[in-house]
Formats: C-alpha cells, structure tokens, sequence
C-alpha cells in the first residue's frame, strides 16, 4: 500500500497537488530571460581539480556524452580521483545499474591531465577546487591564458563572489557559477548562478549542459550561499539554537522526519563529517558581529573528537561497523551542561516548534531572495530545496508550503519569533507585503 492510501482524502489530495506542483516547478525553471541567445557548441570539456566533486563533475559530463580532461597539479590527487572513478563505475556495474560496456566507454571519455595548458581543446572548462577565492582566482588567470577564445569558464563555488573571479580574467563575460552538488553524479540539482557581467549565451549554455546531463538547471544571482545554501543556513541554524534551549538531538530529528525529510539535521551533519567547513567558522569568529546570536556548539564537538561517523561519535554515538544513530548520554549531558553556561533555561520543545523554526526560516530567507531577484520565481526556490536539499516533494518545497499555510500566519508567528529571538527572525519585507494583501509567492 502506498503512503497516500493511508492519507485521507484531504491530505491524498494535498499531497498529489504539491507533487505535481514540483514536477511543474522543475519545467518552469528552465524557461530564463535570456532573450534569443542560443547555447554556445559543447562538444569537449576540461575540469581542474580531481577531487571527489571534480572526479562526479567529470562522470556527469562523460554521462552526457562529453568527453573530458580531468586535471590536477598533483600527480597523486590525479591518481587517487582517476581510481576513484574507475572505482565508482566498478560499484554500478557489480550493482547491476551499469552495463559493463556502457562503463567502458564512460571510462574511455575521461583522460587525466597534470597540465593546465590541456584546457586548449575544450568549450567549458570547470573549477572544482578547495574553496579559497584566492586559489580560484589563481586559476582563472590561468584560464585565461589558455582557455581557447569563446570557452564557458565556469567555477563549481558554492558560495563566494563569482565577480571577484570573473575580475582577473580578461573575459568576465564568458564566467559563470556552475553549483553542482555532491556526488555530482547523482545529485540532480545544478544552480546556474549569472555574475554580473556572464553573457546571456552563457546561461544559455550552462542551462542546457545541466539538461543533457540530466540534471535541474535552476539560474540564481549573486548571494552568499545563492538559493540553497541561503536557505539551509536559515534551517541549520536554527536546529543548533533549539538544542541549545531545550531539545535533545534525537527530538529534533524525529520531527523533521516527521514532517517528510529522509534524515534528520544531527543524523546528516554526522554523516557528512561535523569538521566541514571548521576552520572558515573558525577564522570568522574574530570578526563576525556582536549584536546576534551564534550557534557554536557544532566546533565544541570537533574539538572534542566527535566528528560523527567517521569517529564513531558526533551528535550520536556509532557501533563499530554500522551507520545508524544511538543516543549518547554522554553528549546530551554536555548539551545540557553548556545551555547551563549560556543562561539558557531549557525547556520542553515541541515537534511543531522545531518544524516551525526550521522550515519558517527558509521561507523568510526566500522571500528576501525573490525581493532582491536573486531567485527568479518561487516555485525555483522549490525545486533547488526538494531537488538539492531532501525537503520532502509531497510539501511542495518551502515556498509553496507556505502558501498552502497562509502567508499571513506565516508573518504573523515570524513576527513573534522576531520580538522573542531577535536578529535572525527580523521579517522580510516582501513577507509582511504579501501578508498584508492576502497574497501568495506562487503569483509573483
């Protein structure tokens, strides 16, 4: 029996109109303001940076058909991406998702490089490396020495300023953001962000490539994070502050399954590795402002081993050999302990307070994206979310949601946060419009 039988009629419908809203969300997001600018030919790709998001960048263009030059400044890096490819291809076929033969010719698409200068040949050329903009820029100026005329030079960055690396190549027009996501072979989403100065043929050229590729192209501007990592901020957030009040890991995960997503925050940020990203936070905490609250409890835990389940603990403890979350009371005892040392009085919390905090963060960050037009529509936000983020289809993604909610109760328990938490919860603009008129973010 599937999950909409055991729905009420109400609720089957409910469901069946957010599903069809987000596979009508994904067509729309490939119609772009691009006038009649046509996709420039990609016939031969080159990505720099063999890790493991440029060696799933590398397979999804050999996927589409493309064959590409991975490139790597060091010999071993090179190695290790090569057979991590060879080893993920051996992983299809052993699974019975990849015809031995189809796995040749794939692997046959893929040549390894240790020369920048073998970027000559190719249409697109994708940065995958660590994300440091001055290391990006390095490359870029390179790029732009040996990157045929009329080349696409796209950077995989998931968050820093595209323009200040279209700035050092001579060619700002042809740049463009190309956000895949991990392992990009699989992830279907791709955010398309347009710096300041990408020619429309660009998007044009990047809009189409995700298509062959088969993933969702969605086109966003320049922001930090652009649209999804915008709105998991928001959500990530707010999951530490309601730990640090009051809930235990395990509560706040159960609601967020409950409300549809697949895993909870903790579960993820344990599978993913708590030390993602230590040492950027780290380096802010210097100067970042004072006038608001910070959730730092996730660099307590790196500092104290519990990487997650690499380590065998994280926000959960791990058995040695399996992957699944068991409690651990020697962290809640330490959760409980530093709420103690901030003077936050805890308190019970309930599941729909999480959903609330959680889910009603990313709708006010979204609305601020579509009032600045970093977002085109709505429904685009939606789709990065349910396609990128796991937020589950049959809510329709967060915008939708709220409308289906009502924007005014929506604005209206936004405004309490806001006068109870502060900063982070101030409304945005378009939000409380919107409220005020009984309008909706779907007729934007």
């Amino acid at each position: 029996m599937n999950a909409s039988n055991e729905l009420n009629p109400q609720e089957a419908v409910a469901r069946e109109a957010a599903l069809a809203h987000v596979k009508a969300a994904e067509k729309t997001a490939a119609q772009i303001p691009v006038g009649d600018a046509a996709p420039r030919p990609v016939a031969q790709a080159a990505v720099i940076g063999a890790g493991t998001m440029g060696g799933g960048i590398a397979m999804a263009l050999a996927a589409a058909g493309i064959p590409v030059t991975l490139i790597d400044a060091n010999e071993e890096s090179l190695a290790r991406g090569l057979a991590r490819i060879r080893d993920n291809y051996e992983n299809s076929v052993k699974r019975g998702k990849l015809d031995a033969a189809v796995r040749d010719e794939r692997l046959a698409r893929i040549t390894g490089s240790l020369s920048i200068a073998d970027v000559k040949n190719a249409d697109i050329v994708i940065e995958a490396v660590f994300e440091d903009l001055a290391l990006k820029q390095g490359i870029f100026r390179e790029l732009d020495v040996h990157a045929k005329p009329g080349a696409v030079l796209a950077t995989n960055t998931s968050g820093l300023d595209i323009d200040e690396i279209a700035a050092v190549t001579k060619r700002p027009a042809d740049v463009v953001g190309a956000h895949f996501f991990s392992p990009a072979h699989v992830m279907r989403l791709l955010e398309v962000v347009r710096a300041a100065q990408t020619a429309d043929d660009v998007i044009a050229t990047l809009m189409d490539l995700g298509r062959r590729m088969g993933k969702v192209s969605v086109l966003s501007r320049i922001y930090p994070g652009f649209i999804g990592n915008a709105l998991f901020r928001n959500y990530n957030r707010e999951a530490h502050f309601l730990v640090e009040d009051g809930a235990l890991p395990h509560e706040v995960d159960a609601a967020l399954k409950a409300f549809g997503y697949a895993m909870g925050i903790f579960a993820v940020h344990d599978m993913a590795g708590n030390d993602v990203g230590y040492q950027t936070r780290k380096a802010q905490m210097a100067t970042r402002p004072t006038d608001r609250r910070w959730n730092d409890l996730i660099m307590k835990l790196v500092e104290m081993g519990r990487l997650g389940q690499k380590s065998g603990k994280g926000w959960y403890r791990y058995e040695a050999g399996s992957r699944e979350p068991q409690r651990d009371e020697e962290l809640e005892r330490f959760i409980v302990e530093e709420s103690e040392r901030m003077g936050i009085t805890r308190r019970p919390i309930s599941a729909g307070e999480v959903v609330k905090r959680c889910v009603y963060g990313m709708i006010n960050e979204g609305a601020r994206l579509l009032e600045q037009g970093i977002a085109l529509r709505a429904s685009d936000i939606d789709v990065v979310y349910v396609t990128g983020y796991g937020f589950p289809a049959h809510r329709g993604g967060p915008m939708y949601y709220a409308d289906q909610i009502g924007l005014a109760n929506v604005y209206r328990d936004i405004q309490r946060l806001h006068e109870e938490y502060g900063y982070w919860w101030k409304p945005a603009p378009l939000l409380e419009k919107l409220a005020a008129e009984n309008g909706r973010f779907g007729d934007l």
